[in-house]
């Protein structure tokens, strides 16, 4: 949600909007305008209403263009607030048909720039829910609530203004009431538009001018999409910063002894020393791994799947549970995700009919809106075909085998099994620190070299007769 205040608008872009002013009070010529007269709606008399085929007709004699720009041209200006639908208020275009449309009052044009309140929107939808008896359209329930949180403080006075303004609207003739309700519904999809709309009414912003033959100097889109972002960042929910700040340290002293750069490795760091011992106890296929290793494996499920090893130990689970296929599809689904290109179609057919396929030989449990995205997904395979199953699947096994195996024997085992290594003798790095020499930049090393043929040359013996020969030669090299 963005306000949509227009307190200094751009001198082109107020310009702009004049001269499409000029147009609508033409169009409201009652000699040459478009011909307005009461219309009937279902079993109500509008009155001035004007069917969108007169509106096109007159644009293009107005205009002199061709019927599709002078429809362009009305949806443009229907966008922009100047006319509503009394029929398919959901999007602000101009039928070329029988559809009634009115003008719109010159109180709400956008050159008054009247600042459109988030009360009064609030206030608008509180009037919609007690008319439509809590049936809203999917955005306004979703705005409806948001505001409703949003100004709990006050939101009993906005009942009863949308109370007063209802029982007040009740008391109007029935035309009157169907013309109030098109108009404001109109005003409020102008400024308060769905979120699947925003893109049609972004470019009404940067649609063509009056005569369709010049663009807008600047980009009217990205700056509405600018006003939503910065809108939606203020809404968002923060976390207090006591709360990120315990976060952050929580973390900190979890993996402090896990962190090299805080915490020295455990036998000795292997780039300080000659052992490599290190390197060993932490490969990838291991047999026994160390303390600190399984350690890091009760962190978090991710840390358990980023280790090798760990998974090894998690598969070994998985079998005893008969749930081993589980894993075998998320490492299938990593596979394909970060495997060749050549080779990503086949192994999106061999994971369908290994997993997911009717009588699959290790097929898996998702739920029946997952397998439809994903098969309809399978139809174009890519890289990232598989990752709603994928996800399904991961959160599945983080929430309930992930438990299961921490409390398992295998867990257990395997942590009464780790080794913890003895940190190594000190002796050992100072006697190397003082073997170590320094090695020479290679910038001294070319000076060196430079200065040694410098002396080679000067303690060469020097041929007196090719010295004289040099000298006697003229400038021009004749003798």
């Amino acid at each position: 949600m963005f306000k949509a205040s227009q307190k200094s608008l751009p001198e082109s872009l107020q310009n702009m909007f004049c001269k499409r002013e000029s147009v609508v009070l033409e169009m409201q010529d009652p000699k040459s305008g478009v011909k307005s007269q009461p219309q009937r709606l279902v079993i109500t008399a509008i009155p001035h209403a004007v069917t969108g085929e007169d509106i096109v007709n007159w644009l293009s004699e107005r205009l002199l263009v061709d019927t599709e720009e002078a429809r362009s041209v009305g949806s443009m200006l229907a966008a922009l607030g100047y006319i509503y639908p009394l029929q398919q208020h959901k999007r602000l275009v101009i039928r070329a048909d029988a559809s009634l449309y009115r003008f719109q009052t010159p109180y709400f044009w956008p050159t008054q720039q009247w600042p459109v309140e988030d009360t009064d929107y609030a206030i608008y939808l509180a009037k919609r829910n007690i008319r439509k008896k809590g049936i809203l359209e999917l955005h306004e329930q979703e705005q409806y609530n948001h505001l409703h949180k949003w100004m709990n403080h006050k939101w009993d006075f906005i009942v009863m203004q949308a109370k007063e303004q209802y029982r007040a609207a009740k008391e109007r003739k029935k035309p009157d009431r169907v013309v109030f309700e098109c108009q404001e519904r109109a005003y409020w999809v102008v400024h308060r538009p769905p979120v699947k709309n925003s893109k049609f009414l972004f470019d009404r912003w940067c649609d063509v001018s009056l005569c369709g033959k010049f663009l807008i100097s600047f980009s009217m889109f990205r700056l509405r999409f600018q006003m939503i972002f910065t809108q939606q960042s203020i809404m968002r929910p923060r976390v207090k910063s006591s709360v990120s700040l315990g976060a952050l340290v929580k973390y900190s002293s979890t993996y402090q002894s896990h962190d090299p750069f805080l915490s020295r490795p455990l036998p000795s760091n292997p780039w300080h020393t000659d052992d490599a011992t290190y390197w060993t106890l932490n490969s990838h296929n291991v047999e026994t791994p160390t303390k600190q290793r399984v350690e890091r494996w009760t962190f978090s499920f991710a840390e358990l799947l980023s280790d090798p090893r760990g998974r090894d130990d998690f598969r070994l689970f998985l079998k005893k549970e008969f749930s081993g296929e589980n894993l075998a599809f998320w490492e299938s689904c990593e596979d394909l995700k970060w495997g060749t290109a050549a080779t990503m179609k086949e192994k999106a057919e061999q994971i369908y009919k290994t997993f997911l396929a009717r009588g699959a030989p290790r097929w898996i449990n998702i739920d029946g809106k997952t397998m439809e995205i994903t098969i309809k997904s399978l139809k174009h395979p890519h890289r990232y075909v598989l990752d709603a199953a994928q996800t399904h699947i991961y959160m599945l096994m983080k929430k309930d085998s992930y438990g299961r195996y921490l409390k398992s024997p295998v867990f257990k085992e395997t942590q009464k099994k780790a080794i913890a290594p003895e940190e190594h003798n000190d002796s050992q790095l100072e006697q190397n620190a003082r073997t170590r020499r320094p090695s020479l930049s290679p910038i001294v090393l070319r000076q060196l070299e430079a200065e040694r043929r410098a002396k080679m040359a000067a303690a060469a013996p020097v041929d007196i007769t090719q010295v004289m020969s040099k000298l006697s030669r003229k400038p021009d090299g004749s003798l």
